[in-house]
């Protein structure tokens, strides 16, 4: 067969495949770790981890074994039968994140609409909300997917332009506007409040402190759910276990304080460390078992690859001290980039937690500047995405070292200071 090229292979997918992504020009083809290379053998730093699915590492080899052995004698039964992995995997993941039950699905999105099914259930046979009209909450500049339930309660319009109409039973209030979403929870048919602890795609966005425990106070108040989607800034990205730690026992080694333990859970992305789809919802029994047979469920939810995937990518986790290696670099990564801001009037702002971070570029969210900076990194060496035009997400695997986090802040501090408009 002849060889293809990068560009060949860039062809091709734009001939074959749909155009619903705007890939940054470069085709990978192998990962260890926190590198990446191109099909031609150039090595980069990967500073996106796949929207934090990556969190160990590519190609963990303790996944990766995990995921060998577990194909090798039974991957998929479906539901319809017990299986040999699932239970010790349900009372593992509960175990480690502090909950009664666990309802394991595939995809962030899939887990995300599994909670909002779970809410409206809970809020017709616990609250006793009138049939049909329960109401949840969104926080404006959410990213929760791309399903036509969650669109409905988004304000890109890219994400909604030619998709209506929309499902109704949602409503969109002011991000870290304790006073917004108050008013909000007053209304009775109120089933739940879902929450992105720092919010990812809208350009990590991190909220004041005591939103996340206020906006939890304010939902015991009024006796409704509070979700927090932690697909993007769980499993250790942030510093922590997970970004609202409720179950935090790091004491003062935590870069913030414990906040919050919400009412349900929603994780994906690093649950199985980028090598398989896995989700979960997790919450206790008096809003779990709301659900019942035959009302919610997935052919692949809870096989027995995927579990014995989410086992390794979890212990990794624990046993790596990831959190605490994001939280370390975190700082440092922030007051190096701090110190870029002051020397390069290009670079606005600085904002993160943990190894979730971002820079905001000095120009408008409709140039250009951001995608054209994330080209000169390609060049340099390190990728990473532009979001809403003028924001540069930087997010490594957490099994990244100080030396190579030195290496990068070197190619970005090179890439801004010599970059033309």
């Amino acid at each position: 067969m002849e060889t293809q090229t990068s560009n060949d292979l860039m062809q091709m997918e734009d001939k074959y495949g749909a155009h619903n992504y705007h890939p940054l020009p470069v085709v990978l083809a192998k990962g260890e770790g926190v590198y990446v290379w191109d099909i031609e053998g150039k090595r980069y730093f990967d500073f996106l981890s796949a929207y934090s699915a990556v969190n160990q590492g590519h190609c963990h080899p303790r996944i990766i074994a995990a995921l060998k052995e577990q194909s090798e004698v039974l991957t998929l039964t479906s539901r319809a039968f017990y299986n040999d992995k699932l239970g010790p995997y349900e009372k593992f993941i509960t175990d480690f994140f502090k909950y009664d039950k666990v309802l394991p699905i595939n995809s962030g999105v899939e887990a995300v609409e599994t909670a909002l099914k779970l809410a409206r259930k809970w809020a017709y046979e616990k609250k006793g909300v009138e049939a049909y009209k329960a109401k949840i909450i969104f926080a404006s500049g959410n990213f929760h997917g791309r399903t036509l339930a969650v669109i409905s309660a988004s304000v890109d319009p890219d994400s909604t332009t030619g998709f209506g109409p929309f499902m109704p039973g949602l409503e969109v209030v002011a991000y870290n506007d304790l006073e917004a979403l108050e008013d909000a929870l007053k209304d009775p048919n109120t089933a739940a409040f879902i929450v992105e602890p720092i919010q990812g795609e809208a350009g990590v966005f991190v909220p004041d402190e005591g939103y996340l425990s206020g906006a939890k106070a304010l939902c015991e108040k009024y006796n409704a759910l509070f979700i927090a989607d932690e697909v993007q800034t769980g499993i250790a990205r942030t510093g922590r276990l997970l970004a609202t730690c409720g179950n935090c026992d790091c004491g003062n080694k935590c870069e913030h304080k414990p906040e919050v333990k919400p009412d349900i859970l929603v994780l994906g992305k690093a649950l199985s460390g980028g090598v398989f789809p896995v989700s979960a919802v997790l919450a206790n029994d008096d809003i779990m078992m709301c659900i019942k047979p035959g009302e919610h469920g997935s052919t692949f939810g809870g096989n027995p690859l995927a579990c014995a995937v989410a086992i390794a990518a979890l212990e990794v986790i624990n046993d790596e001290d990831l959190a605490a290696n994001a939280m370390t670099l975190g700082k440092i990564f922030r007051e190096r980039m701090q110190q870029l801001a002051d020397k390069s009037a290009l670079v606005k702002l600085v904002r993160g937690k943990g190894l979730l971070n971002a820079i905001v570029i000095n120009d408008s969210e409709t140039s250009k500047t951001a995608w054209n900076i994330c080209m000169k990194l390609r060049d340099n060496g390190l990728l990473a995405k532009p979001t809403h035009g003028n924001i540069i997400r930087f997010a490594p695997p957490l099994v990244m070292n100080e030396d190579q986090l030195h290496e990068c802040c070197d190619i970005i501090e090179k890439t801004i200071l010599e970059f033309k408009l």
